[in-house]
């Protein structure tokens, strides 16, 4: 979090600069505040403010005190637009947000139209290849967390079969075509897709499917709350093959709702530098008994 938001902060001075008499920066955080969207947008909103009263403790911005005005999409698409708009209304030197990628495809074009530098959360592949020069990540696109994945599973797991459970979004599907290409790149046969959808609370016949197909690995691509209902329920049914995924899968709100179920849960974390070393890290973290 202080990585992306001192980038932010590097790139809110030259718009600062030139506004000496403001008494304030205006920073604005757009993101899914509640809805399905919430658990990843709400550690977001914390890191964010975190970041900002170190920033502010320390001086601020140029010698001003930096301003955080959250905006809450709902997790819903005309939402997004209306309080990215209410938001650059405002004035603010810096967007950050939103944190899921149909949310920022939705709205990224307003923040382009008023030239307003916007860090967002949404790993979709096609985001920052629409060539908007104002749009930065904060983390890994897909087609750059995928590869990783796809190698963990070729040389770590030694699969030669997969199972592929995704959310229906904008931000699974792209996981999901990345996952594919790159399974198919390495010889290894997808033997069932199977598509959920977000806010889903029953996944009897999704974990029935992923388990009759006898794959050699079940890759999980949902959202948090959806991941850890897939968990707990995979392992009600016993499944035993390596269950494998991204952060979405192994994140602390994920291991506080699964329980002893996300035990051996692994993936790649989409910050680490390297492919093997990003595997073994992901592997441990997600094998600590939940408190």
């Amino acid at each position: 979090m202080r990585t992306w938001l001192t980038a932010a902060v590097a790139a809110a001075i030259a718009a600062c600069a030139g506004q000496a008499a403001a008494q304030s920066a205006k920073f604005a955080n757009i993101g899914e505040l509640s809805g399905a969207g919430a658990v990843s947008s709400t550690n977001w909103r914390d890191g964010a403010t975190l970041a900002v009263d170190e920033i502010n403790a320390k001086g601020g911005l140029l010698g001003r005190k930096i301003e955080l005005t959250n905006y809450d999409t709902q997790t819903n698409p005309g939402m997004a637009r209306a309080q990215m708009q209410k938001a650059i209304d405002e004035d603010p030197y810096v967007i950050l947000g939103p944190i899921f990628s149909g949310m920022v495809k939705v709205s990224m074009t307003l923040a382009q139209q008023a030239e307003i530098p916007q860090f967002i959360g949404g790993e979709a592949s096609e985001l920052t290849q629409l060539g908007d020069p104002y749009l930065f990540r904060t983390s890994y696109g897909q087609q750059a967390s995928m590869p990783k994945i796809a190698n963990y599973i070729r040389d770590g797991v030694k699969a030669k079969s997969v199972a592929v459970v995704w959310v229906n979004n904008d931000f699974g599907k792209g996981g999901r075509d990345n996952f594919v290409r790159e399974m198919n790149a390495r010889g290894i046969k997808v033997v069932v897709d199977i598509s959920t959808e977000s806010g889903q609370t029953d996944f009897a016949a999704d974990v029935v499917k992923a388990k009759g197909a006898k794959a050699d690995a079940i890759f999980v691509y949902t959202n948090e709350e959806e991941s850890a209902r897939f968990l707990r329920e995979a392992r009600k049914q016993g499944i035993e093959k390596p269950l494998i995924g991204e952060t979405t899968l192994l994140g602390q709100k994920v291991i506080d709702m699964a329980g002893p179920a996300a035990n051996g849960a692994r993936g790649a974390c989409r910050w680490s530098r390297s492919r093997a070393r990003s595997s073994r890290r992901a592997s441990r973290s997600s094998r600590r008994r939940p408190k």
